[in-house]
């Protein structure tokens, strides 16, 4: 057993010393700063602004139509019969619980709609940087914004055999 671990380990200095550090290369771009760039992504929020927009204008007439009835109900309450009461507060109830739904529902729309037009912002600028990869003949590029790997070569060493032996699993 200790005989296969030093023979990975040599296996694995013999490897990293034929590949010379001036062979590989490396790269950055803040993927956040460059899409926030892109006239297809102001363009989006735009649109979604103006969703967001029309959406929040009728969770306010909504809103203002609610306000209306607690108000008219708050002034009669007490001249009511108990039936006819009990009837408006269950309709003030139910309309604060559709308003409610409303709100999650306008939410979740807004959501799907950014997703739908970012998807295919986030898709172009992948392509772009796989290209300059390839052009560039880097190993790794980083999105420093989020400190993740986004693109790597065929050139790259999957260091999982090494990292594993030096945990001691095999």
């Amino acid at each position: 057993m200790k005989f296969i671990k030093l023979v990975l380990v040599i296996a694995a200095f013999a490897l990293v010393s034929n590949v010379s550090a001036q062979d590989l290369k490396f790269g950055h771009v803040d993927v956040q700063k460059l899409v926030a760039s892109l006239p297809e992504k102001i363009k989006a929020d735009k649109d979604l602004q103006s969703e967001a927009k029309k959406l929040q204008d009728q969770l306010t007439v909504m809103q203002t139509d609610l306000e209306k009835k607690y108000n008219e109900y708050l002034a009669q309450r007490d001249s009511l019969p108990e039936l006819i009461r009990s009837t408006k507060e269950k309709e003030i109830q139910d309309y604060d619980q559709r308003m409610q739904q409303y709100s999650q529902m306008a939410q979740q729309s807004l959501s799907q709609k950014e997703q739908k037009l970012l998807q295919p912002i986030i898709e172009k600028v992948q392509k772009a940087i796989d290209a300059v990869g390839v052009e560039q003949g880097v190993i790794y590029i980083f999105d420093i914004s989020s400190q993740v790997v986004i693109y790597h070569s065929d050139k790259s060493i999957d260091c999982a055999p090494f990292v594993k032996t030096k945990l001691g699993v095999l």
